[in-house]
């Protein structure tokens, strides 16, 4: 199960924290990734962090924006969301990571999703 918050609606610039608890499954071995859908969009990944938390991977358009981070002693997977522009509307999902196509995650399970919204 997977249970996400944090999301809502924001200025452009604004900050969000997302947040995914997690549980079922043994947090701390799987790679885990964010992804996120915009209206009328199919889903686009967000960042992938490894299971020692200390490799993490962003796509190029919130690199220098984003931040992915994970407590394994909360099974907990996070988002820092700085500079948000209305692109980044979207529902943003977390996801498990079953294993890599060359570089890009495959994800077997996803959260429910949080919306953010960013307009003024």
């Amino acid at each position: 199960q997977y249970v996400e918050s944090g999301g809502g609606m924001v200025q452009p610039g604004g900050s969000l924290r997302l947040s995914c608890t997690t549980s079922g499954f043994i947090f701390s071995i799987f790679d885990m990734s964010w992804v996120r859908q915009a209206p009328g969009k199919g889903p686009e990944w967000v960042s992938t962090i490894d299971t020692s938390g200390d490799v993490t991977r962003y796509a190029d358009f919130v690199k220098g924006r984003f931040t992915i981070s994970s407590d394994n002693a909360k099974n907990t997977l996070y988002l820092q969301m700085n500079s948000l522009k209305p692109d980044d509307t979207a529902l943003y999902y977390c996801a498990r990571v079953e294993g890599y196509s060359g570089t890009s995650p495959r994800h077997d399970y996803w959260g429910q999703g949080t919306q953010v919204t960013v307009s003024s």
